[in-house]
């Protein structure tokens, strides 16, 4: 191995590029498709849950005579959120009912929250630049940030979390230079190349973590090999008539929830 005459990065640019990071990992339509999936499986849980515990923090409350100060969630108006009471006429107990889009003001909340919040996690660890051999160089994909969880013996999945200990996380800033991590360990020394058998794992990573697009700055014989191509007209067409309605199946959505909420009010 050896080293590289790059100049020095100082503690701000290891900042920036860590914050780069951290946005390059949120903001793609693979992480979309992702949380939907997610939200789609764990929200209606979760509201439900949130106002059985909301209905007995007022119940409580209202007993002891405590006041309850309302709380803001910061970028919590992002969040296309309708909440309603239903009460008959002499009756004592109502119904408590929530309402919330799960798309794209879900999506900037969480987008928001973690670039904020969460990702100051990312500034605590130890962070290299990596180099691979002369005869081999780094592309990028649409999905570029390679959250990776090795188990050894060719296992690995690509869960990782920010502050999972074990997990590598890298990303291809250039045809030379690849920004990584091991959380909990320490790097290789800034600059130091890649043993080839090591960069062709990486280069392996990258390709297959890809969503629907690889990039590179020239041809490259292997990524075909890495990862096949797929050619599906139906697909594509599908996928492309999806995201020709999703701004105006999202605004459509947000509206509704908000112009009824408005005449509940």
């Amino acid at each position: 191995m050896k080293a590289t005459a790059d100049m020095r990065l100082s503690p701000t640019d290891w900042h920036n590029l860590v914050r780069f990071l951290a946005a390059q990992d949120v903001r793609t339509p693979a992480r979309l498709a992702e949380n939907l999936q997610r939200w789609k499986e764990t929200l209606p849980g979760m509201l439900d849950e949130t106002l059985q515990d909301s209905v007995r923090r007022f119940d409580l409350a209202k007993k002891s005579g405590q006041v309850i100060k309302p709380t803001t969630v910061a970028h919590s108006d992002y969040i296309p959120l309708r909440i309603t009471t239903q009460t008959q006429p002499g009756q004592e107990f109502g119904k408590v009912k929530g309402e919330m889009v799960a798309g794209r003001g879900l999506w900037f909340f969480s987008m928001r929250h973690l670039l904020t919040k969460t990702a100051k996690v990312l500034h605590n660890h130890r962070w290299s630049i990596l180099t691979p051999p002369d005869e081999l160089t780094w592309f990028t994909t649409d999905d570029p940030v390679v959250r990776l969880n090795y188990y050894g013996d060719g296992r690995y999945d690509f869960k990782g979390g920010w502050g999972n200990p074990g997990t590598e996380i890298f990303l291809p800033l250039d045809p030379r230079h690849l920004l990584y991590t091991k959380v909990g360990e320490r790097p290789p020394r800034r600059g130091w190349v890649v043993p080839r058998a090591e960069a062709e794992m990486i280069r392996r990573f990258i390709a297959e973590h890809a969503h629907r697009f690889i990039f590179a700055a020239s041809p490259d014989a292997e990524v075909p090999r890495l990862r096949p191509r797929i050619v599906d007209l139906a697909l594509l067409r599908d996928e492309d008539e999806q995201w020709r309605r999703w701004q105006g199946d999202q605004t459509n959505a947000e509206r509704e929830l908000i112009d009824s909420r408005k005449q509940s009010d």
